[in-house]
C-alpha cells in the first residue's frame, strides 16, 4: 500500500439472535434519557416499545419520534433535532432501516457542533465536537449503515442528495438482532439484499480498497450469495436472516472505509428526484453499472465470479468475470428486481432529469472511485440504458 489506510467502526457491535436486549444497558452506560428515532411501521410491529421497556428496566428514561416516513430529508432532521433538545435528551437510537439510522447520525452530530446538516456536506463544515452517543439498531439487512461513517439526507430545498461523511457520524454502538429482520416484506428483503450486496462489491472494486476492507466485503458477498434466496423465499428461515444481516453489517463496514463507486453516485440523484429508496435504487443499477466497468476491473470481477461458480477454477479471469456480471442480473431477475422504467418512473420526466442526475452523481465523488470513470456523456447514456435495462444475457454492453 502506498500510504497508510484506516479502518473505523463502532466502539462496539453486538451481533447475533436477541442481541436487542441489550440496547438498555448500553444506553446505561452513556446517557439518562434517550431519543428515540424510528418509523411508523417499526412501531406498529411493537419494536419501538420493546426498546422503551428495555431502557426502562435500565433505568434510562425515552422519548419518540416516528416522523420518518421516506427516504431522510432536512426537515426531518430539523423536527427530531428541536425535539431531542426541547426534551433534553442526551444520547439517541435508531431502530429500522438506513432512513432512520441516518436522520439520527445526524441529530447526533447536529446535538454538539449545530448549524444545518447540508454544512457538513463535502467536508465544507467538520465536527469539531463528539457527537452525542447513538446506538443504531437495524430492521433491515441492507444498508449497514449501523457500521458506517456515512449518512445521506436530502436537502429539501434543491432536491439533492447529501453524502455526508465524517468520523463523527459514526455510531457509538451498532446492534445487529437478525430477528427484527424477520418483519422485512420480500420486496423489502430483496432491495435491501442486493442493496447490501452492492456494498460489498463496490468496496471491493472501490479504488480507496484495501486488505482489511477486501477481507470484509468478501465476506459479507460469501453470505449474501449464498443466502439471500432463501430469505426472499423462506422470511421465517432464521439461519439465513442471521447470514443476511451479518453480511449487510460487514458490507457495511468495508464500504465505509473503502467508499462506495459508480452505483450509488448514480443512485442518490434517482432517490431525491423521483423518490426511489436507496435500496431499490441501488438493486437496479448494479447490473448495468458492472457491465460499463467490466473491462476495467477484470481480476477483481473474477473473484467475485467464484464466489458465485466456486467449481469453475480453469476458466480464465476474463470469462469467470463474466459470470460474475452474468450472476448479478441472474440474481436480480430471481429477486424480481424491476428496471427504472418498472418502478414506474415517467420516461420524459427521466429523460429531462438525465443531465442534472449526471451531474449530481459526479460531484458527489462516488464514481471517481469506480474502476473506470465516467465522463458526464457516459453517464447520461448509462442512465438511458439503466431505464429499460433487462436482466437478460441479450443486453447490449455500453
Amino acid at each position: 500500500m502506498e500510504k497508510p489506510a484506516v479502518f473505523r467502526v463502532p466502539e462496539a457491535i453486538f451481533y447475533g439472535r436477541g442481541s436487542s436486549e441489550k440496547v438498555g444497558a448500553e444506553a446505561a452506560l452513556r446517557g439518562k434519557k434517550a431519543l428515540i428515532i424510528s418509523d411508523k411501521i417499526m412501531d406498529q410491529l411493537g419494536y419501538v416499545s420493546e426498546c422503551r421497556t428495555y431502557l426502562q428496566e435500565e433505568g434510562v428514561k425515552s422519548e419518540v419520534y416516528l416522523g420518518v416516513a421516506s427516504e431522510p430529508t432536512d426537515e426531518y432532521v430539523a423536527e427530531a433535532l428541536e425535539l431531542f433538545q426541547k426534551e433534553q435528551c442526551d444520547l439517541v437510537i435508531s431502530v429500522g432501516g438506513g432512513s432512520c439510522i441516518d436522520t439520527a447520525k445526524a441529530i447526533a452530530v447536529l446535538a454538539t457542533n449545530g448549524g444545518f446538516i447540508g454544512d457538513y456536506m463535502g467536508g465544507k463544515k467538520l465536527a469539531q465536537h463528539a457527537p452525542v452517543p447513538h446506538i443504531a439498531i437495524p430492521t433491515t439487512a441492507g444498508t449497514g449503515s449501523e457500521a458506517t461513517d456515512v449518512t445521506v439526507i436530502t436537502n429539501s430545498s434543491n432536491d439533492v442528495k447529501m453524502m455526508i461523511k465524517q468520523p463523527a457520524f459514526m455510531p457509538s454502538v451498532a446492534i445487529v438482532d437478525p430477528l427484527l429482520t424477520i418483519s422485512s416484506p420480500k420486496n423489502v428483503t430483496s432491495a435491501t439484499g442486493v442493496d447490501a450486496l452492492s456494498h460489498a462489491v463496490e468496496a471491493y472494486l472501490s479504488k480507496k480498497a484495501h486488505p482489511m476492507t477486501d477481507t470484509m466485503a468478501i465476506s459479507a458477498m460469501k453470505l449474501i450469495v449464498a443466502n439471500i434466496l432463501t430469505a426472499y423465499n423462506d422470511g421465517e428461515n432464521v439461519d439465513a436472516r442471521e447470514a443476511m444481516s451479518l453480511g449487510s453489517l460487514q458490507a457495511g463496514m468495508a464500504f465505509s472505509n473503502a467508499s462506495v463507486c459508480l452505483v450509488h453516485g448514480m443512485s442518490r440523484p434517482i432517490g431525491a428526484l423521483f423518490h426511489v429508496p436507496h435500496g431499490i435504487s441501488n438493486a437496479m443499477l448494479l447490473p448495468a453499472v458492472l457491465e460499463f466497468s467490466q473491462e476495467a476491473c477484470v481480476d477483481r470481477l473474477a473473484d467475485i465470479g467464484r464466489i458465485f461458480q466456486p467449481d469453475n477454477e480453469s476458466l480464465s479471469n476474463e470469462e469467470t468475470a463474466e459470470i460474475a456480471v452474468q450472476s448479478v442480473k441472474d440474481l436480480c431477475l430471481k429477486l424480481n428486481i424491476p428496471n427504472l422504467r418498472g418502478w414506474g418512473i415517467d420516461q420524459e420526466a427521466f429523460k429531462t432529469a438525465v443531465g442534472k442526475m449526471a451531474t449530481d452523481a459526479i460531484d458527489s465523488g462516488s464514481p471517481g472511485n469506480n474502476p473506470r470513470v465516467p465522463t458526464q456523456s457516459e453517464l447520461e447514456e448509462l442512465y438511458h440504458v439503466c431505464y429499460d435495462y433487462q436482466f437478460s444475457s441479450e443486453t447490449e454492453k455500453v
